[in-house]
């Protein structure tokens, strides 16, 4: 089904011409997280620091109106744009539109801005879109699960699919994986005020209630663990929509959430929620990888 989708799309050559903008395509194939987010708040940061001009598309999911296309700002609310799609937005500082139709959101780009590459979070499978690099995000730790596609499991695509992207990339040092990255952390950050921080370690032995929304809350659990916190675990579903009521514990301990999470809970009346901003720490292999890709992209 997947390879008649493909041949389809190019059959009707419905996409822009290479000659319009450059395009880089970062996306997985299995359900759940892998990361691409940070990975795509990353990357836009390696273009920027190169002088290339970036705007990216993604489908800003769980939103209201997922058909509507819509420029994101920071001001914008999570329900109307999507919870990643606001955090793009305020991480990256760049252009942003979300769409469902990534192609309509691209020309919407091209027409409002003079931009040199587009980024587009999510998408691997969203062939009407054109796309000059395709880079693939694995999950290190949780890999394909059992290697099957859905419904029968968590591989939006046969594992043969990496073999056409330009770069397989995974979150998380693997002895077979030649482009990693690791996700580091440092300060929380209050929830109420932004401007106060305090280093992680000082919640070591002491009981927090963690709270994660994402793809894969273990991941974010274990770190919390790692360094010493003693947590109680609070598993809400991917882009959950936060209300008042699902913060209030039994017990006053401190929360702490993840920076996907707190996007959606400026709102939440409660100054002891803490959230812990990601930073992405690539290997020298990546490093060199996506110099190599950059330097291909035409400026101006």
């Amino acid at each position: 089904m997947v390879i008649c989708r493909r041949a389809y799309y190019r059959l009707r050559n419905s996409a822009r011409t290479a000659a319009e903008v450059f395009v880089v395509v970062v996306g997985n194939i299995t359900v759940g997280g892998t990361g691409k987010t940070p990975f795509v708040i990353w990357l836009a940061q390696q273009c920027k620091d190169r002088g290339l001009r970036v705007g990216i598309v993604t489908r800003g999911y769980k939103r209201e109106n997922e058909q509507q296309l819509v420029e994101v700002q920071p001001h914008s609310l999570p329900s109307e744009v999507g919870d990643e799609a606001l955090l793009l937005a305020l991480k990256t500082t760049c252009p942003v539109i979300a769409a469902a139709d990534r192609k309509l959101a691209v020309e919407m780009l091209i027409e409002k801005y003079k931009i040199d590459l587009v980024l587009c979070d999510d998408g691997l499978q969203h062939y009407n879109l054109a796309r000059d690099i395709e880079i693939a995000v694995v999950d290190g730790e949780r890999k394909f699960g059992n290697g099957r596609c859905l419904p029968a499991g968590p591989l939006r695509e046969p594992i043969t699919r990496l073999s056409a992207c330009d770069l397989v990339v995974s979150n998380g040092r693997n002895d077979a994986a030649k482009y990693y990255f690791e996700i580091e952390y440092n300060d929380v950050v209050s929830l109420t005020l932004d401007t106060v921080r305090k280093p992680l370690a000082d919640f070591k032995d002491f009981t927090v209630h963690a709270v994660a929304g994402i793809g894969n809350p273990q991941r974010f659990f274990n770190l919390l663990k790692h360094v010493g916190v003693h947590i109680i675990e609070h598993s809400f579903p991917d882009h959950h929509a936060y209300q008042q009521a699902d913060l209030e514990f039994s017990s006053n301990d401190p929360i702490i959430m993840t920076e996907k999470d707190a996007v959606k809970c400026k709102n939440i009346i409660n100054k002891n929620i803490w959230y812990l901003p990601i930073v992405l720490s690539s290997n020298i292999v990546l490093d060199k990888k996506i110099e190599t890709i950059l330097k291909g992209v035409p400026h101006g």
